[in-house]
């Protein structure tokens, strides 16, 4: 009995496998099993005629493969296959909630994407690309998912010290006003991996981190992957 409980995973996928081929395979298991025997000679041995065949068409695929299987352990698994199952671009809000981590350790709002009066020049009407999270300088910023680091360095344009990461299938972050970071361009990060410390650098009144979240190219709402 300790034999055939050791062997019996092997025997399941074999017997699987040669279904798949089109073939009629006949199961013969003790009467302790958990497939009870519906009868039975005198010395206890099960009727091979008692049991179901298990058959499968000719053309019918057996899969094994355990990589679309994904768990709240594995979260960049759970955003791969949600980036792989459809075009970035048509992932509504539900799908991609909670697909990024937090970029900081404390997520603290301090100025929402979309527009709003600017905090440089007074002005209505400014269209604020990401989210601001409040965050004392030097404070460790975190990858919010595996990628490649396509930018490090100064951004032109008001962010100051900038890191983006592109996370594949048209998905990058931006992580803006840094103090420094840690990383080069075509460097391989990880979820929640320190990457630099927030600052006040570039078009900043304080210290705080600038979060961005880009689909294929265009900035979209970062609390909606978050």
């Amino acid at each position: 009995m300790t034999e055939f409980a050791a062997a019996s995973g092997v025997g399941q996928k074999a017997g699987v496998a040669l279904a798949a081929t089109g073939l009629v395979l006949t199961v013969t298991v003790p009467v302790s099993s958990p497939m009870m025997a519906t009868s039975a000679d005198s010395s206890g041995a099960v009727s091979a005629a008692s049991q179901p065949d298990v058959t499968a068409a000719a053309a019918a695929k057996v899969d094994f493969s355990r990589t679309a299987v994904t768990t709240k352990g594995d979260p960049d698994g759970k955003l791969k296959q949600l980036l792989s199952a459809q075009s970035v671009g048509s992932i509504t809000r539900a799908a991609s909630s909670g697909t990024l981590g937090a970029p900081l350790e404390q997520l603290v709002s301090a100025s929402a994407y979309g527009f709003r009066v600017s905090p440089i020049t007074g002005g209505a009407g400014e269209f604020h690309r990401g989210q601001d999270y409040a965050a004392q300088c030097g404070t460790a910023v975190h990858a919010a998912a595996s990628g490649t680091v396509t930018f490090a360095g100064w951004h032109p344009y008001g962010g100051g010290n900038r890191v983006v990461i592109d996370h594949g299938n048209g998905l990058e972050t931006t992580y803006n006003h840094l103090s420094s970071s840690s990383v080069r361009v075509g460097q391989q990060v990880s979820r929640g991996e320190t990457i630099a410390m927030s600052g006040t650098t570039g078009a900043s009144t304080g210290c705080h981190l600038h979060f961005e979240v880009m689909v294929n190219g265009d900035v979209v709402d970062p609390t909606g992957w978050l």
